[in-house]
């Protein structure tokens, strides 16, 4: 599996090996001591597989504040996504950007998250399954999110007119979160957060 940096300290896409033939492919979806190796050091509990009938689907920006904050692992098995991870941290001298990938079936690229990003993605094709792992459980009362269209945030969306959760409609623009939350911020020259 290949490391490739995205500018935002811990967060980290991944190149997976894969190994293709005239039968098809394989390749291993998730190996703890393939992760150690590349410095990233969550201990995935939970799998969770979200599909989308439709184009245009968005699902975002979420996080979990602490003390219930959730790592993340994604990639997409059918279909393909834009998918957006921003900078909570408080203190990280990348606090409020992003970072936006395609994620695919046909590219195989996975996208590590850590603690302390809000995260969302917007369908691109019909029929899209989306995976993903999960660092801590699901804590209803630290669910939070940023409104995905934030005008502070300048993320790219493609033009389109998105399908939206009655919940992501309504979620706050950053500037005004009112839960009362930090998340722990890279350290200058330090290796990852045995947590990222």
């Amino acid at each position: 599996m290949r490391r490739i940096e995205t500018g935002l300290p811990g967060l980290v896409l991944l190149e997976p090996k894969l190994f293709q033939d005239e039968r098809g492919f394989f390749l291993e979806t998730y190996s703890q001591k393939a992760f150690a190796a590349l410095g990233l050091g969550a201990a995935f509990v939970q799998d969770n597989h979200a599909y989308s009938a439709a184009p245009f689907v968005l699902r975002g920006l979420h996080f979990q504040a602490p003390p219930h904050a959730q790592a993340k692992l994604v990639w997409v098995v059918r279909g393909r996504v834009l998918d957006v991870a921003v900078d909570l941290r408080a203190g990280s001298p990348t606090f409020g950007r992003h970072f936006g990938v395609e994620l695919s079936a046909a590219n195989f690229l996975r996208l590590f998250i850590p603690r302390g990003f809000a995260h969302g993605y917007v369908t691109l094709e019909p029929d899209t399954e989306f995976l993903y792992k999960v660092d801590a459980p699901y804590d209803a009362a630290s669910d939070a999110g940023i409104l995905w269209n934030d005008p502070d945030l300048g993320i790219p969306w493609p033009e389109c007119e998105p399908v939206l959760s009655a919940k992501d409609r309504v979620l706050p623009r950053l500037k005004d979160l009112d839960t009362p939350f930090v998340f722990e911020a890279p350290a200058a020259g330090a290796g990852p957060h045995p947590h990222q």
